[in-house]
């Protein structure tokens, strides 16, 4: 039993020594369970919580409170982007009405309600508290200065040590200044005790043994690699420290110099890991910083290949792999960097989806105009109009350059049935040349023969017998087909000058020669332009109309002839000659067309 009142042997100072205040721990937490929670969930959770003691449960309401907001903005900005996505001005999004934000409101007014109640109930308790101590101070205060009675107060007086020092809440600001009225007050009762030196020693011995054993075991703190650990620990021995009585007079600096000295190595070692750390967090921020503005700095408006997209894919990958080397910042900064860093890759990856889908739809096009280019070059590989499809194959073949590309899957395929249906008419087309070319080798040998007959025909021939061989020779001529085009106007002219030598000679009609030469036209025509034809032809007949107009007008001349008019024979056989000049225009006219006919 302790028989001497405990005295104490720190002033205020000297308490307050080894409490220095811990700076904010600012742990790294990784994201809270309750970010898994859905909206529902969190509001059934927070009905729950904000039935229990305020005390208890304030944090978790917090957090139900953040993981709440934090999904409200996500989904908010989900709907935004879908908003815009559908072609939508951003400006016109309006986010959707949250009943469910309004029963989380009414969830927190009340627990905000409970906690006030709470907190001004907690405030009187420790204004009662206060009043409470500051009522055992006064009594143990008259006991110090009734230096006559003291000797009879001393088991009261331990009575009301023991009182003042059960723990209770107190107000911030009147902890200090009471516990310096407590010490001055205890101080004063030991001064005016006097007791038996023995008792007292007693109690000095015991306060030293236990007082010692806390200097021993603040010095093995610092043999502790927690740091942190070490320094909760110290506070709890300060709190011993505090509730042990004095010792002799003579031991009390020294043995606080040494419980102190321990005292702040360990405050030291606990500032140290704190400023290291916030220096290793501060560099982590300028690092997470710097991937965050390289991020943004990619210009995705000039990506526009696959290949600069894959590149730049990489390059993302690596800044995300990079992030994933680096520590924590700062608390305050770090959620918040992530967000950064997260919404720029998430931005990038959406660009490149929206770039893939927009270059596939694209392909898929390309695709379909390649597959039109190559039903239309099968439809006409069979063709033997040589010259028209080869100039449509010309086109399809260019069209198909201007055609942008398609998927790999796809391009061998299409390209190789385009070029088999090309390679197919071209293939047909040299075959057909080649025999062609050999016809007309042919055809060549054919006029040179009849130009040989025509030159012949000597004078010594019967001209009518002449005539009708002439005729001959030239619907023979009509008759062969092209010549090699190297050689067509050579022969022509040598056909066309013994004919002219013949029809001077036999005074034949010039019709044959007009044909002749026509027929020479017309074949020039076909071997160039075919157009020529059709406007040709549609020539002739308007003047083959206007010739058959004026051989009418003609006819209804001579029906108002008179009789003895018609066998004057002057003005008669002007007007028959006419006619018959007209009628042989038009048989030219028409013999023009049919040429034309049958070369179309």
């Amino acid at each position: 039993m302790t028989t001497e009142l405990e005295k104490p042997d720190m002033n205020l100072e000297e308490q307050t020594a080894g409490q220095t205040m811990a700076p904010a721990e600012e742990e790294q937490n990784s994201a809270p369970s309750v970010s898994k929670l859905s909206k529902d969930e969190i509001i059934d959770s927070l009905r729950k919580l904000i039935e229990g003691p305020v005390e208890e449960v304030k944090d978790e309401v917090d957090e139900l409170k953040q993981a709440y907001y934090k999904q409200k903005k996500a989904e908010i900005e989900e709907a935004r982007a879908a908003f815009v996505a559908a072609g939508n001005p951003e400006t016109e999004f309006v986010p959707a009405p949250d009943e469910q934000e309004e029963t989380l409101k009414s969830l927190l007014s009340v627990f905000r309600e409970k906690k006030a109640e709470y907190t001004a109930l907690l405030e009187k308790q420790k204004e009662a508290n206060l009043a409470r101590k500051q009522q055992i101070l006064d009594e143990m205060k008259s006991i110090a200065e009734d230096s006559d009675n003291i000797n009879k107060q001393y088991t009261r007086f331990q009575e009301l040590q023991q009182a003042f020092k059960e723990p209770c809440e107190l107000p911030s600001a009147a902890v200090s200044p009471l516990w310096k009225k407590f010490q001055a007050c205890v101080e004063n009762f030991y001064d005016l005790l006097k007791i038996n030196k023995e008792l007292r020693d007693y109690d000095f011995k015991k306060n030293l043994e236990q007082k010692t054993a806390l200097c021993e075991a603040a010095e093995a703190l610092l043999a502790n690699d927690d740091v942190v650990a070490a320094f909760k620990q110290l506070q709890l021995l300060h709190d011993e420290w505090r509730g042990i009585g004095p010792v002799a007079k003579e031991l009390r600096e020294e043995l606080w110099n040494r419980f102190k000295d321990a005292s702040t190595e360990v405050n030291k070692r606990y500032q140290s890991f704190f400023e290291a750390r916030k220096e290793v967090e501060r560099k982590n921020e300028e690092a997470k910083t710097a991937l965050c503005e390289e991020l943004e700095a990619m210009d995705l408006a000039a990506l526009s290949s696959f290949a600069q997209w894959d590149e730049a894919t990489k390059q993302v990958l690596e800044l995300q792999a990079k992030w994933k080397t680096l520590g924590f910042a700062s608390r305050k900064m770090n959620n918040l960097l992530f967000e950064r860093f997260r919404k720029s890759c998430d931005e990038f990856f959406a660009k490149k989806a929206e770039y893939f889908k927009a270059v596939k739809e694209k392909m898929a096009a390309n695709l379909e105009k390649k597959k039109a280019l190559c039903e239309k070059a099968e439809a006409l590989k069979d063709s033997t109009d040589w010259k028209a499809t080869t100039d449509v194959f010309v086109a399809l073949q260019k069209e198909w350059k201007t055609i942008g590309p398609v998927a790999k899957k796809h391009s061998d395929a299409v390209w190789k049935r385009f070029v088999s249906a090309c390679d197919y008419f071209f293939a047909q087309k040299n075959q057909q040349l080649a025999s062609t070319k050999q016809a007309e080798q042919e055809n060549l040998e054919k006029k040179r023969e009849i130009i040989a007959k025509l030159k012949e025909i000597d004078e010594a021939v019967d001209p009518e017998e002449a005539v009708k061989m002439v005729r001959d020779l030239m619907a023979q001529w009509n008759s062969v087909g092209y010549v090699p085009f190297k050689e067509k106007d050579k022969i022509y002219k040598e056909y066309q000058s013994q004919l002219d030598v013949l029809f001077a000679r036999l005074n034949m009609n010039e019709t044959r020669n007009r044909l002749s030469n026509f027929s020479a036209t017309v074949q020039q025509m076909v071997d160039t332009n075919h157009d020529k034809l059709y406007r040709e032809r549609e020539k002739l007949l308007r003047m083959y109309e206007q010739k058959k107009a004026e051989l009418q007008t003609y006819e209804n001349n001579i029906g108002f002839l008179n009789i003895s008019s018609k066998k004057s024979g002057g003005l008669l056989k002007e007007m028959e000659r006419k006619m018959q000049k007209i009628r042989e225009d038009m048989q030219l006219i028409e013999q023009k067309v049919q040429l034309i006919d049958k070369n179309l």
